[in-house]
């Protein structure tokens, strides 16, 4: 049998024919422009009072507090609620917080802080109701482009906030921001309203208990999932470089480049040109890399680019620099937000957005608190360090687990899918023995969750193949009812596209694939290579089933498949297939006793 055609590439602007997303892409768009508006004129509000770093950090930091409190709990009821409705109710509320601004702050600057902390507290619900929307308006093959052109539109209108705030500033009354602000909301809000979205169901009664329990199974979930769990390691340090880059803007731009109030505005709004070209060139090219790969690109350069920003003098140099770190944050972003949404399922994506929403405000706000460091030691030192810290970090995570991988594995990975038609199949190989596992059971967790007899009643049925390199396991499109757990070696997963190769993962000894065109009976979702002798262990579906009524098995193959259910986008499978369709979601979302167990 032949390879599977390769589908034809689709334009990165298809997405925009589906209505919801036409809706959802045009609230954001409105919104964002006045949140630019307000971000900045809050920042010169407030450095106008005190002409201190460490006060634009503080109102910063009021942006950022919110999370703690709310954070984590915010994605449980974004979970168990109508996210159409909590997207609604949240600009309404928005809107009159910002509305009151000009009203009070002629009182207290006091006023300001406070009014800044509600709206963020509001954030807390909307954005991860936002974020978990974005793959219900879009399909997985059109996901990279939707949220690269959510991003280029969206913060070029941020952008455009960031310079209208400055020039509103610096020739109006800055109380004009805020009012402009609340009317964006208020029309978002009606734009939200035209959504059709369904709604999440919730199985219990919302209490404390259920409440804390689905707040841990979104939890074990985000750490079950080496590529979720290790973007997370990777941004908690990050997200203090960039709470502190954001809150030394503003003082370095006064201070070392002795700019006005315009032209920081225009510092911050011109480099969201660099946002929307990155934008537009990651909906082209966001699936020729793995996810983790754009992420090591984009911290490497923008350190490398805030250790040169330290040291300019000019404000047109300036401009141009914070262009190019623009640029490149797209890439990190895009990046960190496809893992989200293509590892996780419907069902606890709010809960793993809320966890990253809550670790990046919540670091965030380290890093602004770091910023008073420039009141007592120099700027642009302080600045150089920041930049050194987020190079070392885009480095490090090219040897973290499901982000990094090396060079050469990477060009060899392409080099095998390309010769996937020339490709040798996997040969028949022989019945497996209990010598077999025994020599392999320490090494390979699905293995030693069996105990010795329940071994001996298994082994009958699986079979023991030896593969050369090159070797093709499984054809995208064929079908089959047979999972291999890698014994020896290692495995390629990828895609043949028209114009490219895309490497999906990278399997070790120890990792197992196949298991759900084997148990749902849908065609193999990726091709599956070998790229040095390996020895595998092919295990046929009913066998596959009673592996995962062990426990522990189960809690090995639930997270597995949720994340691959994810990334291939299959939410329904077929009733026509044998296998017991509750036992399949049981393995697609563990229960909820099980989580709060």
């Amino acid at each position: 049998m032949g390879p599977a055609a390769p589908a034809k590439q689709q334009s990165m602007f298809a997405v925009f024919r589906k209505r919801n997303f036409l809706l959802l892409f045009f609230g954001q768009l409105v919104s964002e422009f006045g949140n630019g508006l307000t971000s900045v004129t809050a920042s010169i509000l407030v450095f106008r009072e005190t002409g201190s770093a460490a006060s634009v950090g503080l109102m910063l930091m009021a942006t950022a507090l919110p999370s703690l409190l709310f954070g984590l709990i915010a994605g449980v009821f974004v979970d168990r609620y109508d996210r159409k409705r909590i997207l609604i109710a949240s600009d309404l509320l928005r809107g009159v917080l910002i509305l009151l601004i000009p009203i009070l702050i002629p009182h207290s600057i006091a006023f300001l802080y406070i009014l800044v902390m509600l709206s963020s507290a509001v954030t807390q619900f909307f954005a991860p109701a936002q974020a978990s929307v974005v793959p219900e308006v879009a399909t997985d093959e059109e996901l990279a482009a939707a949220n690269s052109l959510l991003v280029a539109t969206t913060t070029g209108a941020l952008g455009l906030g960031f310079a209208a705030a400055g020039l509103i500033s610096s020739t109006w009354s800055p109380e004009v921001a805020f009012i402009i602000d609340a009317c964006t909301f208020f029309v978002s809000a009606c734009t939200f309203f035209l959504l059709r979205i369904a709604k999440v169901q919730a199985t219990e009664e919302t209490s404390v208990s259920v409440v804390v329990a689905n707040l841990k199974e979104g939890l074990r979930f985000l750490w079950d999932s080496p590529a979720v769990r290790s973007m997370w390691l990777v941004f908690v340090p990050v997200y203090v470089t960039f709470g502190l880059h954001n809150s030394l803007l503003l003082p370095f731009s006064s201070r070392a480049l002795h700019a006005t109030e315009f032209q920081y505005g225009l510092i911050e709004g011109v480099a969201m040109v660099g946002f929307v070209t990155g934008a537009l060139l990651m909906a082209r090219l966001a699936d020729r890399l793995r996810e983790g790969q754009w992420i090591v690109v984009s911290l490497a350069a923008m350190g490398v680019l805030t250790i040169v920003y330290s040291q300019i003098s000019a404000v047109n140099v300036a401009i141009a620099l914070g262009v190019l770190m623009a640029f490149f944050n797209v890439p990190s972003f895009v990046g960190r937000q496809l893992i989200i949404q293509r590892y996780t399922t419907r069902e606890v994506r709010g809960r793993v957005n809320s966890a990253f929403f809550f670790t990046r405000d919540a670091f965030f706000m380290v890093g602004m608190g770091l910023a008073g460091l420039a009141d007592i030691m120099d700027i642009r030192l302080l600045m150089l360090l920041e930049g050194a810290v987020t190079m070392g970090l885009g480095v490090l995570a090219q040897f973290l687990p499901g982000l990094g991988q090396p060079a050469a594995q990477w060009r060899r990975a392409i080099g095998l899918l390309r010769g996937i038609s020339e490709a040798p199949g996997l040969s028949v190989g022989r019945s497996a023995t209990m010598a077999d596992l025994e020599r392999y059971a320490a090494s390979v967790p699905t293995l030693a969750a069996l105990s010795p007899v329940e071994q001996q009643r298994l082994v009958p049925s699986m079979t023991y193949a030896e593969a050369a390199s090159g070797t093709l396991v499984v054809r995208e499109g064929d079908a089959s009812d047979a999972a291999y757990f890698i014994l020896e070696g290692h495995a390629v997963v990828g895609k043949c596209r028209v114009d490219y190769e895309e490497v999906v993962g990278l399997l070790n000894k120890g990792d197992f694939f196949g298991e759900i065109a084997a148990l749902t009976g849908v065609p193999r979702t990726a091709n599956v290579l070998v790229d040095e002798p390996s020895i595998l262990l092919r295990v046929p579906a009913h066998t596959l089933q009673e592996m995962a009524r062990k426990p522990e098995l189960n809690s090995i193959f639930s997270a597995k498949i949720a994340e691959r259910l994810a990334r291939t986008n299959i939410t329904d499978v077929p009733r026509s297939v044998g296998y017991d369709q509750e036992a399949l979601r049981d393995l697609r979302t563990p229960a909820l006793a099980e989580a709060a167990a």
